[in-house]
């Protein structure tokens, strides 16, 4: 076993290059002893094998033909060649493995971004919701406070309508014993001891000082007036009251649509269950309507709607129409 004989030149090149001796032979040699590229090349490319720095023996018949190459020189061009394209080869698959890494390592980067963006989103949206609900919960405390403050308006004017009622019957009862005693001569009765206190408790009264009407107490007024303008007929009353009821429930439940908003004032079934009647038109001015387009129309704008009054209107309304007693005074 004798070491292969090559190149002196390329060898010298190459060891100038920084290769070992024993590395450069078998480059040299494995790589048909034809090029500098060519060796450099292979050296590369077997850079990991176990033997890469051992000098390279080879048999004695061998040198032989490395000395006298029994491969034309086409042949070893081809053997370049192919050495250069299997060198290409396994660079290429370098790369693609590389490639490959570097894009599983982006596509893990982008889905935990995606994973976080996905987490803030879903905590965003919950506390979103959670707000939302605060909100609705609010929203709905306030409506039902406020609807428990109506109902108890609602049964103080109802109380107050009754006591003002028994105690016009309880007047009149009075007044038809005073009648009576008189048309049986009988002289007109004393009045109970108690009586006299009662100016006292007037003058009291008096020194409290009076407030304002609220908005409901004018349209308890209003409704009551009138009731008393038209008592000799109680069905169109109640169909005015009905009326009045339906235009506040329809303004309050579609306030976005205009149409539940806008009378026209020359319309001949309005006229007939509330126009015509006194104090109709003032019931509905009273909830937030004003008079439009030269007195042609009554219109609410959306921006004045007052959900309060509304509400305190079908209260009123509500309480004219199921009590009895109602405008009796």
């Amino acid at each position: 076993m004798v070491v292969p004989e090559v190149d002196q030149k390329l060898l010298e090149e190459l060891e100038g290059m920084g290769f070992p001796k024993a590395r450069a032979t078998r480059a040299l040699h494995y790589s048909g002893n034809v090029g500098l590229e060519d060796a450099v090349n292979w050296a590369v490319e077997h850079e990991n094998d176990a033997d890469i720095d051992q000098m390279l023996k080879v048999p004695l018949n061998t040198k032989t033909e490395a000395s006298k190459p029994s491969i034309t020189p086409e042949e070893t061009k081809m053997k370049a060649q192919e050495l250069k394209e299997q060198a290409r080869k396994k660079k290429e698959e370098k790369e693609k493995r590389r490639e490959r890494e570097a894009n599983g390592k982006r596509e893990g980067e982008e889905n935990a971004d995606t994973l976080v963006n996905y987490v803030l989103l879903h905590t965003f949206r919950n506390m979103e919701r959670i707000r939302v609900g605060e909100e609705l919960l609010d929203a709905k405390r306030i409506e039902e406070e406020n609807e428990r403050k109506c109902v108890v308006a609602s049964r103080k004017a109802e109380k107050e309508e009754e006591k003002r009622a028994r105690e016009k019957i309880r007047q009149k009862l009075e007044e038809d014993k005073a009648e009576r005693r008189r048309k049986l001569g009988l002289p007109p009765e004393d009045p109970v001891a108690a009586k006299p206190s009662a100016p006292a408790v007037e003058e009291k009264k008096s020194l409290v000082p009076v407030r304002p009407a609220t908005k409901a107490e004018q349209m308890r007024e209003c409704l009551r007036s009138l009731k008393q303008n038209h008592k000799d007929n109680e069905a169109k009353v109640k169909m005015a009251f009905n009326t009045l009821l339906t235009y506040a429930r329809n303004v309050a439940t579609n306030t976005n649509e205009e149409k539940f908003r806008k009378i026209r004032l020359s319309n001949a079934t309005f006229q007939a269950r509330v126009g015509a009647l006194k104090g109709g038109i003032k019931f509905l001015e009273l909830c937030g309507f004003k008079k439009i387009d030269g007195g042609e129309f009554l219109f609410l704008p959306r921006d004045k709607v007052d959900m309060a009054v509304l509400n305190s209107a079908g209260t009123e309304l509500n309480s004219a129409i199921n009590n009895p007693f109602f405008g009796v005074l």
